[in-house]
């Protein structure tokens, strides 16, 4: 801590003293509030409306403080907005000399009529007033603010008092989780919880977390999935199931990614991926309008549309439009990467053929779709859990929905062959071991048993919540969208 961090922290320290020396209780148990901010300043509107009086008691954190002889003007702030305190000293009596100990970021409450100030500032006129929690530490400075941006990820807490937008964000947020449920809800899904530790790490390629349980004595995972649980729920003979919920990928920190983040997942049986299509492209617009109250945004200063329809893109298609290559002229990982590599494409040639063209995506076609597009029929290789086309099993009967130039959701038509299933399962171990350190999806036996017992036709999607909250709320980074990102350590 700095010298003048000291300083401020003893003089705080001092005034907790002086006011338990007089008696006052700086920690008080409990206070009953009669209004937040916004509902008295609501009432007290009303009143004057009706040519009435009102009362009302308020509490909050202390943001401003000006004195003025015998009055004083005190602005607190709730999670709802400000409001002013008119503080009087022949009105307060002995309790004005409450202020002497306050400063900013205590947490205090008060009693009184609502007015409005011959400025025109609605306050309460104090007639009791309480000190509910001393803060031994000042907020962030009103004009330096949190420019660190890990110091606002770490602390996130003062990053709230001094940012409002962080509290909007956070709202819209909670209001795109609660119009997910409605969605689903509504169309006779039902939500489940499947587990967040498991024995074995699949249904995604990723790479995961792992912990040590000393009772079973064994190794468990961190979840990067729910997929697989939730179809093991459609062989059980519950036809539509989702679930909304926190998965873990141990995996580097950008723009788009977080090591934790919340993921939907959805299961419908005897549906296909042209169904989840149609689902989807409903499902995001029905949001948007519950969260933000529109189903057009404004992002890098195009108007997005997310009302249906949506374009289908084929995947082969779009990447030779953009980039050139034909992917179907290269079966071999080696060719194409040497092909990649002449594109300017930065391509190594012990890379996988699946990542190949994952990156021929995320360089020349995901940063075009701008406007909502379902980019549909991934090669077979970077869909191992989805049916393979009838007509050209060369590709998955997949597809992943764009929106301002990132990713937002993911579908497939199951694959529901079990002996299927474990082929091409045993085909990604391989992989694993050819390319070390590629993400890649694995072997779960007991899922295959579960498969062997009979799964419907099977329409499954994932959406990444984190991203549709950044995409509706404009922002540019996961950890935006986060109370609790991680970051890196405070040595580093």
């Amino acid at each position: 801590m700095t010298q003048r961090g000291d300083e401020l922290l003893q003089s705080r320290q001092a005034k907790l003293a002086a006011l338990r020396e007089r008696g006052v209780d700086p920690y008080p148990p409990r206070f009953r509030r009669s209004h937040t901010a916004k509902s008295a300043v609501a009432r007290f509107e009303k009143a004057e409306r009706e040519g009435k009086t009102a009362r009302a008691t308020v509490a909050g954190r202390i943001m401003r403080m000006r004195g003025m002889g015998g009055a004083s003007f005190i602005d607190v702030e709730d999670s709802t907005g400000a409001i002013q305190l008119y503080l009087q000293a022949d009105a307060l009596g002995a309790g004005y000399e409450l202020l002497a100990d306050l400063d900013l970021g205590d947490f205090v409450g008060a009693r009184g009529e609502l007015m409005r100030t011959r400025r025109g500032e609605i306050s309460v006129q104090a007639r009791r007033f309480t000190l509910l929690a001393k803060a031994l530490r000042p907020p962030p400075d009103d004009y330096y603010g949190l420019r660190d941006t890990e110091q606002r990820y770490r602390r996130r807490y003062l990053d709230l008092i001094v940012n409002r937008d962080v509290h909007d964000v956070m709202r819209k947020r909670s209001a795109v989780i609660v119009a997910l449920r409605r969605f689903f809800d509504a169309r006779g899904f039902l939500e489940v919880e499947t587990p967040t530790l498991v024995p074995v790490p699949a249904g995604a390629m990723a790479e995961p977390f792992a912990t040590e349980h000393h009772a079973l004595r064994r190794t468990l995972y961190l979840r990067i999935a729910t997929e697989l649980y939730l179809k093991r729920l459609i062989v059980g003979g519950m036809d539509k199931v989702y679930e909304i919920g926190r998965v873990f990928r141990n995996e580097g920190i950008d723009r788009d990614h977080n090591p934790e983040f919340t993921l939907l997942e959805s299961y419908e049986a005897y549906a296909d991926y042209r169904a989840v299509m149609r689902m989807v492209e409903r499902l995001v617009p029905y949001v948007a309008q519950r969260a933000i109250g529109a189903t057009t945004i404004e992002r890098d200063g195009a108007r997005i549309d997310l009302r249906p329809p949506w374009p289908r893109l084929d995947l082969r298609e779009a990447v030779r439009t953009h980039s050139g290559i034909d992917i179907d002229d290269f079966p071999d990982a080696t060719a194409l990467a040497a092909r990649m590599r002449e594109a300017g494409v930065h391509a190594a040639y012990e890379e996988s053929r699946g990542r190949l063209i994952d990156k021929l995506v995320g360089q020349f076609v995901e940063p075009r779709l701008i406007q909502p597009t379902f980019l549909v029929d991934y090669p077979a290789e970077m869909s191992p859990l989805a049916k393979l086309r009838a007509d050209d099993p060369r590709y998955a009967e997949r597809f992943e929905a764009f929106a301002g130039g990132m990713e937002i959701a993911n579908s497939f038509t199951e694959l529901n062959d079990p002996v299927q299933q474990r082929a091409r399962m045993e085909e990604q171990e391989e992989l694993r071991r050819r390319y070390q350190g590629e993400e890649l999806d694995r072997v779960d036996d007991d899922y295959i048993l579960a498969l062997e017992h009979g799964m419907p036709p099977t329409g499954g999607l994932g959406i990444g919540v984190d991203r549709l909250v950044m995409l509706l709320t404009g922002q540019r980074s996961i950890r935006d969208v986060a109370l609790f990102p991680q970051v890196r350590s405070i040595d580093e």
